[in-house]
């Protein structure tokens, strides 16, 4: 055997048992990550390409290395429709069912031409053996489909090198570095084959399946040290940006390291020219967010988007170097809206009376409440008026419990047409009902309470075929705060209020009454109607 031929098998042997290594490295680490099928089966192709190839170098007669050539074929016409399939997948792409048939029905009609090709040398337009060299070796004249099949083979080869150069700009370094060993061990054997049709091999080997030996030490490099099918960028496309929560990565300075898609909702103003700078900054429209997050503090935030209130719990992750260097925080923000609402939802139907849908007692208790409080900062005046309905408990007696309710509500419905925004109904207790009328004169409350008299009386209530008619009484009380005197409590101001509305009960009814701390008090008694 030649000193060359000898380096040659050398070379080949060790390339296709690296091969036959990487493939089952795969099948027992990693088959079922993105790519790692087709890894499996594009190595298992290369290793027998390879070591057919060997066989054929060493073969000393026509048929023996015709025989290899055949064995060669049977995984060739595959390899750029693995390696093309494997980089589809890797990025998290799919290819639709038509162009798949496509690739696999190509290089089955390689393998029939092949193995016809004494019948009608489309492949082949003659096979030979050349003894020139140092040692024998087998020469071939391509065919028309020899040619089609090489366009082929390099139009998956370059697909594969489009595929990977775009999906490179879009992930970072540690990625950057995957890709590109990928791209190296597919183009080395590019470039071998390149030499072998161009003639500028040496002794006119065919350095394709030579090359794929140094080819996948490239690979071999990422995968054992980078875990090229273990850490993939299409996780952190599947898991990162694709996550619903925004999550936004900053260093141990407020540098913007990295974010995920959902973040550019919460922070518009986020792209690739805010990476490295500092959040502040980038936050310098966003001062409530800004402020947040330079507290480190898990916190409660909400931002309005395209006119729709958002929730979110933003919660602080640090992240440490080795569990020691603290080096950064990972932000997440879980939207948390739809608890938000409800919780709201649920605070509304606790604050209701379920019947007259106003508030019940607690509830109006806490909102007039804070009422006072604002107005006392303001030196408004409030204003309450208590109603109630007259001789209720005989509409009870008459009609029924279930008519009773009817009237409730009636009346209420009836009340809510004369109040405003800013007043504040509720059910004080069975047929009573208490106002809480903000910056309201006596005058101003007087004429209210006058109008929802007269739409009670005039409202008519069908029960059981019958029309009939209710009357109410008011009680009024008014307050207005300054600073020189102390303010009267809420307490206190609901008692004179309900004590208005005894004496508007004792004046015969379907009357408004005024408090007055005076024995006499003013009043307005309405008997006209």
């Amino acid at each position: 055997m030649a000193e060359q031929l000898f380096i040659f098998t050398v070379v080949g042997v060790f390339g296709s048992l690296l091969c036959l290594f990487l493939c089952m490295y795969a099948l027992f680490t990693f088959k079922s990550a993105p790519g790692g099928r087709y890894y499996i089966f594009a190595t298992l192709m290369c290793a027998i390409f390879s070591f057919s190839y060997v066989l054929e170098l060493n073969s000393t007669t026509l048929d023996a290395m015709k025989l290899w050539l055949k064995v060669e074929y049977l995984a060739l016409p595959f390899i750029p429709v693995f390696i093309l399939l494997m980089c589809v997948e890797y990025v998290g792409r799919k290819l639709p069912p038509i162009l798949l048939f496509f690739l696999y029905f190509i290089p089955q009609l390689t393998i029939f031409f092949h193995f016809t090709n004494d019948l009608h040398h489309y492949y082949y337009t003659s096979v030979t053996v050349s003894t020139d060299g140092p040692f024998p070796l087998l020469v071939l004249e391509g065919g028309l489909w020899f040619y089609v099949h090489s366009i082929f083979l390099y139009v998956c080869i370059a697909a594969s090198l489009c595929i990977l150069l775009i999906h490179m700009k879009k992930v970072r370094f540690r990625f950057k570095m995957q890709i590109f060993l990928m791209i190296i061990g597919l183009v080395i054997p590019v470039i071998g084959s390149i030499f072998y049709l161009t003639g500028t091999s040496p002794y006119g080997i065919d350095t394709g399946p030579i090359s794929m030996s140094v080819a996948f030490l490239f690979h071999g490099a990422a995968i054992l040290s980078l875990q090229m099918f273990n850490v993939v960028p299409i996780a952190r496309e599947t898991v990162f940006e694709n996550m619903q929560e925004g999550v936004i990565v900053i260093n141990q300075h407020y540098r913007i390291i990295d974010y995920n898609q959902a973040m550019k909702q919460i922070i518009p103003s986020l792209g690739n020219h805010v990476l490295g700078r500092s959040i502040a900054e980038v936050l310098q429209h966003q001062l409530e967010l800004k402020t947040i997050i330079m507290s480190d503090k898990d916190s409660d935030y909400h931002s309005v988007q395209t006119g729709t209130t958002h929730h979110y719990h933003i919660r602080f992750t640090p992240v440490y170097r080795n569990h020691k260097s603290f080096v950064g925080r990972v932000i997440s923000f879980i939207d948390v809206t739809e608890r938000v609402k409800l919780e709201e939802q649920l605070t509304i139907l606790a604050s209701m009376d379920g019947l007259t849908q106003i508030l019940n007692r607690t509830f109006f208790m806490k909102e007039a409440e804070q009422t006072i409080t604002t107005l006392k900062e303001q030196e408004g005046t409030v204003s309450f008026i208590m109603f109630d309905i007259d001789h209720f408990k005989m509409v009870n007696d008459t009609y029924g419990h279930e008519a009773g309710d009817k009237v409730l509500v009636e009346v209420i419905h009836a009340a809510k047409t004369c109040l405003r925004d800013t007043d504040i109904i509720g059910r004080y207790g069975g047929e009573e009902f208490i106002i809480c009328l903000p910056n309201t004169s006596v005058l101003d409350a007087s004429l209210i309470a006058n109008d929802i008299r007269s739409q009670v009386y005039e409202a008519t209530i069908t029960i059981n075929n019958d029309a009939i008619r209710v009357t109410s009484s008011f009680g009024i009380t008014t307050e207005s705060f300054s600073f020189d005197q102390p303010p009267l409590l809420l307490t206190t101001l609901i008692q004179q209020a309900d004590k208005a509305l005894y004496e508007a009960k004792h004046h015969g009814r379907n009357c408004i009454q005024l408090y007055s701390s005076e024995p006499v008090q003013e009043e307005f008694i309405v008997n006209e109607r």
